[in-house]
């Protein structure tokens, strides 16, 4: 049996904003090659997690340890964990004004690879990984998510994530908002991206996109800590049932209050 090689480790994380609370606990290994999803209700930490993982400033862990490759994440900057390897796609991917998307994703490469890019080998990768997604020319030459529909927000997040090529990737409700023709190509672009080398993590509200990219591992997110886990199984049965019977399960209310997540 093949030895698997820790890439996430969470252990015991609390966190909290502006010292509110939000996550009470949290425990989850991720190995290389690996495809987690997180599921939840509204207000359980869900999004609170994926802003640990990147380091935004507004979100402080109160206790616990995040290590990415045996490394302590604490004190490290956004841009530092993004050249380690993290990525996160945002739910809500802002809009950039008169930055073009060709430019913006150039640079982005060359600060994670800490090099120049020629622009010969930058367009002929760039245009490889459009024709996976399905995106047209025209689209490298529109400033960053200005105009764009949902569909086309996500498609390019995961642009970005198919050209860098990030260690981890962290889709924070990339399903969101999508049409299920946009969540095809969507889904297939996380497919395509799979590798033994790489891993994902996908939080999501919806059963919907697991039925096109395939999880490992699924995690049900409540009350600021996972209260269950298990595999694909274990979404058929959330989108059958609902979250109900796995928070009575846990011990938790039915009804919870909402939190900031």
């Amino acid at each position: 049996m093949t030895e698997k090689t820790v890439l996430l480790e969470i252990d015991n994380v609390h966190a909290a904003i502006e010292g509110k609370s939000i996550l009470k606990g949290i425990n989850l290994t991720i190995n290389k090659g690996e495809v987690h999803a997180i599921m939840g209700p509204n207000g359980s930490g869900k999004s609170t997690l994926s802003n640990i993982l990147m380091g935004h400033p507004k979100y402080k862990v109160t206790e616990g340890r995040i290590r990415f490759l045996g490394e302590d994440l604490f004190g490290i900057p956004v841009d530092v964990r993004a050249r380690k390897g993290l990525f996160l796609a945002f739910q809500y991917p802002l809009a950039i004004p008169g930055v073009p998307v060709a430019k913006f994703l150039r640079l982005s490469l060359q600060s994670v690879k800490g090099k120049d890019v020629p622009v010969t080998e930058f367009l002929k990768t760039l245009k490889a990984k459009m024709k996976l997604l399905g995106i047209s020319d025209t689209f490298i030459g529109r400033y960053i998510n200005e105009g764009f529909s949902g569909g086309e927000k996500k498609r390019h997040e995961i642009l970005q994530m198919a050209l860098l090529e990030p260690t981890l990737s962290i889709l924070d409700e990339t399903d969101s908002g999508l049409d299920i023709d946009a969540l095809k190509v969507v889904a297939s672009g996380i497919e395509h991206t799979r590798s033994p080398e790489r891993s994902i993590l996908i939080i999501t509200h919806y059963q919907r996109i697991l039925n096109y990219v395939q999880p490992d591992f699924i995690h049900v997110l409540a009350d600021g800590r996972i209260i269950k886990s298990g595999t694909k199984e274990l979404a058929l049965e959330l989108e059958k049932k609902g979250y109900d019977w796995v928070l009575k399960e846990a011990g938790l209310p039915v009804t919870q209050q909402a939190v900031s997540a």
